[in-house]
């Protein structure tokens, strides 16, 4: 055993003695252990840090706020403030696709596009 871990068990040891661990949080409890087996290994830390404080990616970002403007489109009832959210939709999605490095027939397609041309090609 190296000299660290001999005197990290015995502050460990010393601690348990002295009752500072009985009244942690979540004493008794099992733990909650999670499979970070599919993030690198030289990421994990940095990972686990971001996640820790509710920090994601920008692409995650970007992909919550579209199903939000979609959900909110649902139930738009003004049709000039629905085609500026749809807009803005279209928009997100193509900054989606800019950020991620994948084929082309692999991006997100950008909504209500069908539905804006036969808006639009209907009217005279």
């Amino acid at each position: 055993m190296d000299i660290f871990q001999k005197i990290a068990e015995q502050r460990i040891r010393q601690a348990i003695e002295d009752g500072e661990f009985d009244n942690l949080p979540g004493k008794g409890q099992p733990l909650q252990l999670e499979d970070d087996g599919h993030i690198p290994e030289d990421i994990r830390i940095p990972y686990k840090i971001l996640k820790n404080a509710n920090c994601l990616p920008p692409e995650l970002e970007i992909k919550k706020e579209i199903l939000r403007l979609e959900d909110m489109l649902a139930n738009m009832p003004d049709e000039k403030e629905k085609y500026l959210q749809m807009k803005r939709l279209n928009f997100l999605i193509m900054k989606l696709n800019m950020l991620r490095k994948v084929p082309i027939d692999l991006e997100e397609k950008q909504r209500y596009y069908e539905r804006l041309v036969q808006k639009f090609s209907t009217k005279k």
